[in-house]
């Protein structure tokens, strides 16, 4: 009995005829893209183009059940592609680390391919894809998930000049998620909103909130896993773990060097780690690490030439816009702050949320809370500058 007996059988071989010789392409390799490659490699399908912008995160290991402890920080398209391969070694499985929405995916390209199955969990890049598969006249297969809820829906698309069989993904009106996928917000942000979302829903958690339990880390090394992965891991939980500890024992001196830590690890070093992911910037620009102390003496440089520059940094606009031009107001929510302003804003809210947490067992944000939003605000414009992002006054924050 061959592999393919069962599914023939089911089918029929004029309808398997077609399954197997499709060029398919899956967007998407998180939760519903692990199942839904290992369902096509098992199925028969023969050459299957699999494309993802995200890496493989811890928390994603209970639910995607191609990726192991080992694969963590390793690009989920790659690695379920690796995964998948050996369920039917004569598929073929082209594996993409990159945005469905980078300018080289264009119509043209999803001509190739005979149907298209999106298992993404990104409203806009949903409705990109089904653009695209009008433009290209392939029929679509939309899948997303809400809790325990689960959708399919087949859209058979002809081309703009012919009616489709069935209505398109925004024929009916979607509702706005409110929230983000992971991956935008940690490493790949894109608008001024995602570097808000990551400054008041990750980093302030992060410092000031609950601490986070990482003793599955020691089962996981103790039960044979990859000691190295483990061991990076650590190191990154064990950074914030360190600045956390030098902010509950509040001086003036601890709280200068908790400054310098935080600062070096999410604007230096987390974007050098990022940065060494070569494929995630083959297409997008690549993010730049910032170094306080020569922001905050003056001698800073942005080596960038696609985006303006200030000779300097204590007071002028710094390379990005900084939101509303409003500075001329005299209004302190509405004003423009340079690079070095900001640096000293996220130092000065940082001090103060400091002084309070020695007294408060957790730090939450609040809108009216002036320290958390100064320290949201500052943390998410200096993201915005790194990631070359138009930059909000606080009051836009807000």
């Amino acid at each position: 009995m061959s592999r393919s007996t069962h599914a023939r059988a089911i089918l029929g071989d004029e309808l398997y005829a077609k399954l197997s010789s499709a060029k398919t392409l899956v967007v998407g390799a998180g939760g519903i893209g692990c199942e839904l490659l290992k369902n096509l490699v098992l199925s028969g399908f023969s050459e299957i183009t699999l494309l993802d912008l995200d890496t493989i995160d811890l928390s994603n290991l209970n639910r995607q059940f191609l990726f192991r402890k080992k694969d963590v920080k390793q690009s989920k398209a790659l690695v379920a592609a690796a995964t998948a391969q050996p369920f039917n070694p004569s598929v073929k499985i082209h594996p993409i680390h990159g945005n469905i929405k980078e300018p080289q995916f264009d119509v043209g390209w999803f001509k190739q391919f005979d149907i298209v199955m999106n298992a993404l969990d990104n409203l806009d890049a949903r409705r990109h894809v089904n653009k695209m598969c009008i433009a290209a006249g392939i029929p679509l297969i939309e899948s997303g998930t809400a809790g325990y809820l689960g959708q399919v829906q087949p859209l058979m698309h002809h081309t703009l000049q012919t009616p489709s069989e069935t209505e398109c993904f925004e024929c009916v009106a979607k509702p706005v998620p409110k929230s983000f996928p992971v991956c935008t917000i940690r490493s790949t942000p894109s608008t001024a909103l995602h570097c808000i979302v990551w400054a008041k829903s990750y980093l302030l958690p992060q410092l000031f909130g609950e601490e986070e339990d990482e003793g599955e880390l020691d089962k996981a090394v103790a039960a044979g896993e990859n000691a190295s992965e483990i061991a990076t891991l650590k190191e990154e939980a064990q950074a914030f773990k360190s600045v956390r500890a030098l902010l509950r024992t509040f001086t003036p001196d601890t709280t200068d060097r908790a400054a310098s830590a935080v600062f070096a690890k999410i604007y230096d070093q987390d974007i050098k780690r990022l940065l060494a992911m070569s494929d995630m910037w083959t297409y997008r620009k690549p993010p730049l690490p910032l170094d306080r102390s020569t922001i905050l003496d003056g001698s800073f440089v942005d080596s960038r030439k696609d985006v303006p520059t200030s000779g300097d940094n204590d007071g002028e606009k710094s390379r990005a816009p900084v939101g509303d031009k409003t500075a001329g107001a005299g209004l302190k929510d509405q004003k423009a702050l340079s690079l070095k302003e900001t640096v000293e804003l996220f130092d000065d809210s940082l001090r103060r949320l400091a002084a309070r947490i020695t007294t408060e067992d957790v730090i939450s944000f609040d809108k009216d809370d002036d320290d958390t939003l100064d320290f949201v605000t500052a943390g998410a414009n200096l993201r915005a500058y790194a990631y070359g992002i138009e930059q909000k006054t606080r009051w836009e924050v807000k």
